[in-house]
């Protein structure tokens, strides 16, 4: 018996689950629980990364808690939660056991725990009381290794028992999936079994780590059927596919726009799974405040939203999703800037692509802005230091018509009119559009193609980024 506010499935969960759900007919789980005095009782489920209640029911005449239905539960991991501390056990939904009965008791659920038309459920609990039985022989002889210390001989024989524990249990579940290999509880069995890795990638070398990483990427979900609807109720797949996508694959747009790829890939034939996590992935690389993950945003809108991929989606939101993305991509990092016709202090024109540097930083601001007025400081600092080594700042004046005077005043002001300050008072360069300049301060760093380097960055972090960006030039220039 676990808290649900502290859950943590001890085992890892994974699966492909039994047969379909019925297409008609409800669900009837009658669960009696001595020991319980509280009048409700509640059944939870998981649902990616969280846990929702589904149904609340009170005790009938016979004592029996009935959770029914005219739908049938979707397959997967459920809870029934205990008043009033939340504390649960565990149930299992397929597609043939969605009529049945329970027994146990309220103090430790799990103790004898008894079932009337669940055998998946029954060998479950079978599996856990296994599991119950080794772990603490298991955990004793951790204890006794660590204790050995450095003590090779004394550490030897107890990782010897430690291996014949280890043994056992993979014995026991090989048995059991073997023995009942269309069940839920073979499923989770199979998903908990680690990774064989090939005996020649073994090794401390540098160059066997990268292969055994590459393999690991490879063969991450071999015992995982993503495209099974049952998964998505269960608490392990979040769990698989976040680490799959933000600890397996290198950190860079292009790359977790593949690994996204993959994952959505095999969860296709599961439909409520692939629409979860599409709209997770969308969600996330939405907020994103890494600098350049929106690329991953733009790649899922163009490759599912505008294709077709998302029926889910209201028309009115989809068209904001599609033109945000448009907004967002000629400004991806790797692509060229938009060039922009502005005119100085004098009103004399001057482009963008007509400004010859190394480097160039676009600083997007108002005089009214208070973020602006923080940035001043660092953004002085920041040009002293590198106005000799190639570097530009061009400072554009987000203000219009008679708006933009007082921007020449904050220059004088704030003396930092050895910058090169630009600005379009009647906004005929669209700027505030071309580079979806939608609060201030905005920086974007380009190299001297104009192509951009980095974006939406603090004037705190322009040193930063700018000591790697020539780091990585002079790398690639040797």
């Amino acid at each position: 018996m676990k808290s649900l506010a502290s859950f943590v499935f001890f085992i890892c969960l994974a699966a492909q689950l039994a047969a379909a759900l019925p297409e008609k007919g409800g669900h009837e789980i009658r669960v009696k629980l001595d020991g319980y005095q509280e009048q409700k009782l509640f059944l939870g489920y998981h649902y990616g990364e969280k846990q929702y209640l589904l149904d609340t029911v009170e005790a009938d005449a016979n004592g029996f808690f009935v959770f029914a239905g005219d739908e049938p539960l979707p397959g997967g991991v459920y809870l029934v939660v205990m008043a009033p501390d939340n504390k649960f056990f565990q149930l299992l939904a397929t597609g043939s056991e969605q009529v049945f009965t329970v027994y146990a008791n309220a103090e430790n659920p799990s103790k004898g725990i008894r079932f009337e038309g669940a055998p998946d459920n029954g060998l479950f609990y079978k599996y856990l009381a296994f599991l119950e039985e080794k772990k603490p022989l298991a955990d004793k002889l951790t204890e006794e290794i660590n204790a050995a210390g450095e003590d090779e001989n004394a550490k030897k024989k107890v990782e010897e028992k430690r291996a014949a524990i280890d043994e056992e249990v993979r014995n026991f579940q090989d048995k059991m999936i073997a023995q009942h290999p269309k069940t839920l509880t073979a499923a989770i069995i199979r998903a908990n079994l680690p990774l064989d890795i090939p005996k020649e990638l073994e090794g401390a070398e540098e160059e066997l780590q990268l292969r055994r990483w590459r393999y690991t990427q490879a063969h991450y979900f071999d015992n995982l059927d993503l495209g099974d609807p049952n998964m998505l109720r269960t608490p392990f797949l979040f769990q698989r596919v976040d680490y799959f996508v933000h600890k397996l694959q290198v950190q860079h747009p292009d790359t977790i726009s593949k690994a996204i790829d993959y994952v959505l890939g095999r969860m296709r034939p599961a439909e409520e799974t692939f629409k979860y996590y599409l709209i997770h992935f969308l969600n996330e690389y939405a907020r994103s405040n890494i600098v350049g993950m929106d690329a991953v945003y733009v790649h899922l809108v163009n490759n599912y939203y505008a294709k077709g991929l998302a029926p889910w989606t209201e028309e009115e939101q989809l068209n904001k999703i599609i033109e945000n993305a448009k907004a967002l991509e000629p400004l991806l990092i790797g692509k060229q800037a938009p060039n922009l016709a502005l005119q100085d202090r004098q009103g004399k024109a001057v482009e963008l692509y007509g400004v010859q540097s190394e480097y160039t930083v676009l600083y997007f601001w108002r005089y009214d802005c208070g973020h602006c007025k923080k940035s001043v400081p660092d953004l002085k600092k920041f040009y002293e230091k590198y106005k000799d080594k190639g570097v530009k700042l061009i400072a554009i004046c987000a203000k219009f018509t008679d708006e933009v005077p007082p921007c020449w005043e904050y220059v004088d002001e704030q003396q930092i009119g050895d910058w090169m300050h630009l600005v379009d008072p009647y906004l005929r360069s669209r700027f505030m559009t071309v580079y979806n300049i939608k609060t201030t301060p905005q920086i974007f760093v380009l190299d001297e193609n104009k192509k951009i380097l980095s974006k939406r960055i603090g004037a705190e972090q322009l040193e930063e980024v700018m000591d790697r960006i020539i780091e990585m030039r002079q790398k690639e220039q040797r």
